[in-house]
């Protein structure tokens, strides 16, 4: 896309990219908690409460995810198409402040702060990914089609997770079946735009209404080349015809038809 230099692609790609810290913080804060965590019964939020090792370290990890969702949004706007496109930075926006909540209001002080926080993360995440796989698909039909199925994943949990329904992955798994795929997604659709950023511009695949819209003009081109021959070719059919009409006689009398014909010297 014009509107995005290479410059504005390597660090929007960045800044997705490093959304995958979380999943490093959280790595590191479970190991903290001496084996007594559980990924499957536990919730996320439970390593950024009072009762975890390290609190501080995983609350700052979901404030600066917020910040890196948002700036990539920003950075990488442009290089999305159409309305799925447009739709992304509202989407993506409401996850960052979203987590932004989490952080700064752990499980267990401002509950109705966090929960509301984490449901605008995980609704906002998962939407926004749906969003950008119609906004990258006519730049790259695989990435899309990635992107959709993370959004998809994403989505569909929130609305089990919300509903109460983790008989089958566990509480926390079935949260974190909601709130995985959006950092995952992030990183793929940064990774893929920046590589489509360097791509020449003529390798951009044009959207299928484009395709459509140009059959079209080339049926309509096709049926006026073929009205065209057909009118010159009826003009050309009237002439010949008015050649083969004889000339009526001019010494021709109706009133004695057996009359000789006189013929003018």
């Amino acid at each position: 896309m014009a509107g995005v230099t290479p410059t504005r692609y390597r660090w929007g790609a960045i800044a997705w990219l490093l959304t995958l810290q979380f999943f490093v913080v959280e790595t590191v804060v479970a190991l903290q908690t001496g084996g007594g965590y559980s990924r499957a019964d536990d919730l996320i939020s439970d390593l950024g409460s009072a009762a975890s090792a390290a609190p501080l370290l995983m609350n700052t990890s979901f404030v600066a995810q917020g910040v890196l969702i948002a700036a990539g949004a920003v950075l990488l706007r442009p290089a999305l198409a159409g309305l799925g496109g447009r739709m992304v930075p509202a989407f993506l926006t409401a996850a960052a402040v979203g987590v932004v909540l989490v952080g700064l209001f752990p499980l267990g002080s401002q509950e109705d702060l966090h929960q509301a926080g984490a449901g605008l993360h995980f609704v906002g995440g998962g939407l926004g990914l749906l969003a950008m796989a119609y906004g990258v698909r006519p730049r790259s039909e695989a990435l899309g089609t990635a992107l959709a199925l993370l959004g998809l994943l994403s989505t569909g949990m929130t609305v089990f997770f919300s509903l109460g329904i983790t008989s089958f992955l566990g509480e926390g798994g079935t949260e974190r079946g909601a709130a995985y795929p959006i950092p995952l997604g992030l990183a793929l659709a940064g990774v893929g735009l920046w590589a489509l950023g360097r791509r020449p511009q003529a390798e951009t695949r044009p959207s299928r209404r484009e395709l459509r819209a140009q059959e079209r003009a080339e049926r309509a081109e096709r049926a006026r080349e073929r009205d065209a021959a057909l009118a010159a070719a009826a003009g050309q059919t009237e002439p010949a015809r008015a050649q083969t009409e004889p000339e009526p006689d001019d010494d021709f009398d109706p009133e004695d038809p057996w009359a000789t014909s006189r013929r003018r010297d």
